[in-house]
């Protein structure tokens, strides 16, 4: 493979740090920038120099500003965003960068983060889907039938990074006890949460299928299930094993990727009814994921596979790897034991079926799994976890 000047952005991310470890490893020069410096992604010995640029969130018109400075002054031929709002900013810009970016445009990548939509294609092509009510506006709550939804209910809002006013912000996930409850969570969200979903709450364990799609054939496949989350009622993986992709799951996933356009790597993930065994389609991520890092120690070098695809390099699609093989964000298994300690489980919003206090502490601190690795941690680039382990107790 040619080797390539590569620019990383949020290296805040564990997401990051992974594609520039693995890119850094394949002979690429990578460069990193963050809104924070130093960075996780930043400090690995893979991370040939590092900047400081805004916010991509609070700012995507200076930080556009910043990184195409960065692309002239390094001579970058290719960016890899990592997060939503970075992709949010760079993609309407990629024919003025001087840089490539291995995504789709613009237009593909806001319709598969409308979670709205992409339930809707889902149910054409017979996936399931979560029972739900859109709420187009905080009004139209006094219209939505009281019965069409069984509590406890989740509150999602269509996109991730909503847009109000013309600024955007992050929105979050929320859980919803009782009907009582609903009205004043609505009434307190801000305007960009809308459109909402009010949605069916499955529970289940949380597993996802990531495929790399370039030019329309799958060049990659992974599947994974989460072990433990942050928050513990669901949310980032902390805790996650490599696990044999369904083939029919693997299936549907192509067909929705594929109608909704996508090139490049996604995240589908679904969640596994407990009662039933039938997968629920959740969401899209149309973006490297937080626990990318299991994908690239089982064998399936996402980062490496896309750069290679997008350069147009012929490699064979790989759809073998290790099954069994677990991952451990440490600093994010701490929270997710402090969230058990420090919280009831009623305000946790935990599942039916959720391990007791002491059974998390139990198998927090019980002998390490054969199999495990470290998100982070690698002795032969240990810099990105002084840098985690500073920042985690700076923000205690």
């Amino acid at each position: 493979m040619k080797p390539r000047r590569i620019l990383v952005t949020d290296g805040t991310q564990r997401s990051a740090l992974a594609v520039v470890r693995s890119l850094g490893k394949a002979g690429h020069t990578v460069f990193v920038c963050a809104p924070r410096v130093p960075s996780l992604a930043g400090s690995s010995r893979y991370s040939f120099a590092e900047s400081a640029v805004p916010d991509a969130l609070v700012s995507p018109s200076d930080f556009v500003t910043e990184v195409t400075l960065l692309i002239d002054r390094w001579r970058i031929d290719t960016v890899i965003p990592i997060t939503e709002p970075s992709l949010l900013a760079l993609l309407p810009e990629r024919a003025t960068l001087g840089a490539a970016i291995p995504f789709p445009d613009a237009s593909v990548f806001r319709g598969i983060t409308d979670k709205s939509a992409v339930l809707s294609v889902a149910k054409e092509l017979g996936i399931a889907t979560p029972r739900q009510v859109v709420l187009q506006q905080k009004s139209d709550l006094g219209a939505m039938d009281p019965g069409l939804l069984d509590y406890p209910v989740v509150l999602k809002p269509s996109r991730s990074v909503g847009e109000h006013d013309g600024q955007r912000v992050a929105l979050r996930v929320l859980h919803v006890a009782d009907a009582t409850s609903l009205e004043p969570i609505i009434q307190s969200l801000d305007d960009a949460a809308f459109p909402l979903l009010v949605q069916q709450r499955i529970v289940g364990p949380g597993m996802g299928i990531f495929l790399l799609v370039w030019d329309g054939v799958v060049r990659a496949v992974f599947a994974h299930r989460r072990l433990r989350e942050k928050p513990p009622s669901g949310g980032v993986s902390v805790y996650s094993e490599s696990v044999a992709a369904d083939p029919d799951l693997v299936e549907r996933s192509r067909l929705l990727l594929g109608r909704m356009k996508w090139n490049g790597v996604a995240m589908i993930e679904y969640k596994l009814d407990a009662s039933t065994g039938v997968p629920y389609l959740m969401e899209v991520n149309g973006r490297f994921w937080g626990s990318l890092q299991l994908a690239i120690d089982a064998g399936v070098d996402f980062p490496a596979l896309l750069v290679a695809a997008a350069s147009g390099e012929p490699t064979p699609p790989v759809n073998s790897y290790r099954i069994g093989a677990r991952s451990r964000w440490w600093w994010g298994d701490v929270d997710h034991l402090l969230s058990r300690w420090r919280k009831s489980d009623s305000e946790l919003a935990l599942p039916p079926g959720a391990p007791s206090r002491l059974r998390a502490t139990l198998e927090f601190f019980s002998l390490p799994h054969p199999h495990n690795r470290s998100d982070v941690f690698r002795v032969k680039d240990v810099k990105p976890f002084v840098r985690e382990t500073l920042d985690w107790f700076h923000r205690r």
